[in-house]
């Protein structure tokens, strides 16, 4: 029986980390004739005097606005507003560039979001495909293919439930029992040291901070040339949150891509080392229990 090759699991927000700005600010809140300004204080001022949780507030704002302005609440013009957000430098080609090395380390490499972001929108953009899984915001439709309601939302502490699914292999977000089942470490799909998790703010803090803890690696990114969010980033690596910090340039032999080949490359040596251990184990019980 063939040797099962390690799968290491790289988990990304979204707004912030792969995107330079918030996703409703590229096309759609244009639409609206809002300012992104405007936008954002009513979501704040909405929450605050509700007493609400600002992703739902945010949702709910979405559907209001465009309705307000005769914008489709389809799943399709969603996507549409998704091909107008921007990327940071490299992030289109690093996915096929990280997973040849991958291959060429003898590791399998997959790619997941976990985002506070709205996944019919990162569904619309350019990277889409490159993703084994998007946990992010979604609304439920209608008949008519109407977005009326939230069906997921994803905020700052929920965020932490998709690293179980992922370290269980699971990928639907409606499961709720098999999450809750006891999986011996050794036979879960994706163990939590072979996990790196990319974020830039608050609502990834509880995520890079669980998978650091766990023995994974944590990557604390910040925009180019914004000085406010590079020292954000980097109190979070003097607090011992996460274990990198990163300026969000995905391009070759850049620092981020030379940290997770890195990360790649020992992921590979502790998986081999781990392996001679258990053989060694093994041979010791056979010659114990031989007459």
């Amino acid at each position: 029986m063939a040797k099962t090759k390690p799968i290491v699991a790289l988990i990304y927000d979204f707004d912030g980390t792969l995107s330079p700005g918030n996703m409703q600010e590229y096309a759609f809140i244009k639409a609206t004739d809002m300012s992104v300004k405007d936008f954002w204080t009513e979501n704040t001022e909405k929450a605050k005097s509700q007493d609400a949780d600002q992703i739902l507030t945010y949702m709910f704002l979405m559907l209001q606005k465009a309705k307000g302005k005769g914008i489709s609440l389809k799943k399709s013009q969603f996507k549409e507003f998704g091909k107008s957000v921007e990327l940071f430098n490299g992030v289109e080609d690093w996915f096929d560039r990280i997973n040849e090395f991958g291959k060429s380390k003898d590791v399998v490499v997959e790619h997941f979001i976990n985002s506070s972001g709205l996944k019919e929108m990162i569904e619309g953009t350019k990277i889409a495909k490159k993703f084994k899984k998007i946990f992010a915001c979604s609304y439920l439709y209608n008949v008519d293919g109407i977005a009326e309601w939230p069906a997921v939302s994803v905020n700052f502490t929920n965020k932490t439930q998709f690293l179980f699914k992922i370290n269980k292999g699971i990928d639907s977000v409606y499961e709720s029992k098999k999450i809750n089942d006891f999986i011996p470490e050794s036979e879960r799909r994706v163990p939590f040291s072979n996990m790196v998790y990319f974020g830039d703010g608050e609502t990834d803090i509880p995520c890079m901070k669980l998978v650091k803890e766990q023995g994974g690696h944590s990557i604390a990114v910040y925009q180019p040339g914004k000085i406010d969010k590079k020292k954000r980033a980097s109190k979070l690596i003097n607090e011992n949150r996460v274990n990198f910090v990163c300026q969000a340039d995905y391009s070759e032999d850049k620092e981020i891509d030379k940290v997770v080949k890195t990360i790649i490359g020992k992921i590979k040596a502790d998986s081999d080392f781990n392996d001679l251990l258990r053989k060694h184990v093994k041979i010791a019980k056979i010659k114990k229990t031989t007459p």
